[in-house]
């Protein structure tokens, strides 16, 4: 199915120009965001207690902050409503109060008064898994790019890893600081997404480079730029589809997966977007900028293939000696 022209090759390096000081701006935007206000660390990271309660009616959260707060133990605790008004999520500092007392329980019992509840959810984690699962996403995360840079390195040439990587951070950012921008607490599954979303980025990354690959193997004599246009707009049709797919797939989640949810779906969902985004406009472009040269990388494909080609016969000729 193709939703642009057949064989039209569109100037996308041209209006790339204008995308590289959009990612830019919002690359920038995003670092400020991780300044101030900053990533707000969920249970899975800073460790403490969280747990989830559904009232029969709209729960009095300022009854509840009040009931919770005149606990000593409980002091620093964080209330807030959670997807609808009679859900609230109550983040508690510290692991738990009473290592004998099941805190779901304590935590009904102080909160007897304030309504009719019943306890939904209650996660613990300690402050020393806290960390060693933070020190382990970030390196998940710094593994997954280094992993990629080499590959695309060795199948490609290093412009064309540096550009990957670029792009891949630029969307890895981006998708992080709309957590920030949206209020939604660092935890595995924002990881999980940052990571889903670097093979989903570097797949379609992969896809124009390889086009690009192909395109330089049938004509050396033509411009880089036109090249990465002709890349580009040949699997373009491809790039809107598989976007399109991925997000409404995200879209779905995020929309009716549930505030539980959300860490994972949201950056996903932004994700699909500057993905594709920063395929055609940035990736490229940063190809071109980086000064890789057309007719030293067409005459190492020769090389390579003239190479291969003295290995096959010289593997025949030796097979025959042998018969």
């Amino acid at each position: 199915m193709d939703f642009f022209k057949h064989n039209k090759v569109y100037d996308f390096v041209k209006m790339s120009s204008y995308g590289i000081v959009l990612s830019l701006i919002l690359f920038l935007g995003s670092l400020v965001l991780f300044v101030k206000p900053g990533f707000s660390l969920g249970v899975d990271f800073a460790g403490g207690t969280i747990v989830q309660v559904q009232y029969k009616e709209a729960a009095p959260l300022a009854a509840i902050r009040k009931a919770l707060e005149a606990i000593p133990a409980y002091n620093g605790v964080q209330v807030s409503e959670f997807g609808s008004p009679e859900e609230i999520l109550i983040k508690l500092p510290t692991a738990t109060s009473n290592l004998e007392q099941d805190i779901g329980q304590e935590v009904a019992e102080v909160l007897k008064n304030t309504g009719e509840l019943s306890i939904r959810r209650v996660d613990i984690v300690g402050p020393k898994v806290g960390d060693e699962l933070k020190e382990k996403g970030i390196l998940a995360l710094v593994l997954a790019m280094l992993s990629i840079m080499a590959y695309v390195s060795y199948r490609y040439a290093w412009q064309f890893a540096i550009a990957a990587i670029l792009a891949l951070l630029h969307d890895v950012v981006i998708s992080a600081a709309a957590v920030i921008l949206f209020k939604i607490d660092l935890n595995l599954e924002v990881i999980a997404a940052l990571l889903t979303l670097i093979g989903y980025s570097v797949n379609d990354t992969i896809i124009v480079f390889d086009r690009i690959r192909e395109t330089v193997g049938l004509n050396s004599n033509d411009s880089l730029e036109n090249v990465i246009n002709e890349a580009l707009s040949a699997t373009l049709s491809r790039t809107f589809l598989t976007s399109l797919t991925m997000f409404f797939a995200v879209f779905t989640l995020y929309a009716f997966g549930g505030e539980i949810i959300k860490g994972f779906s949201l950056p996903m969902l932004v994700g699909s977007i500057v993905g594709s985004y920063s395929s055609i406009f940035v990736a490229s472009k940063l190809v071109v900028l980086l000064g890789f040269n057309l007719k030293d990388y067409h005459q190492k494909i020769i090389d390579a293939e003239r190479k291969a080609l003295e290995k096959k016969k010289m593997r025949e000729m030796y097979e025959r000696g042998r018969m």
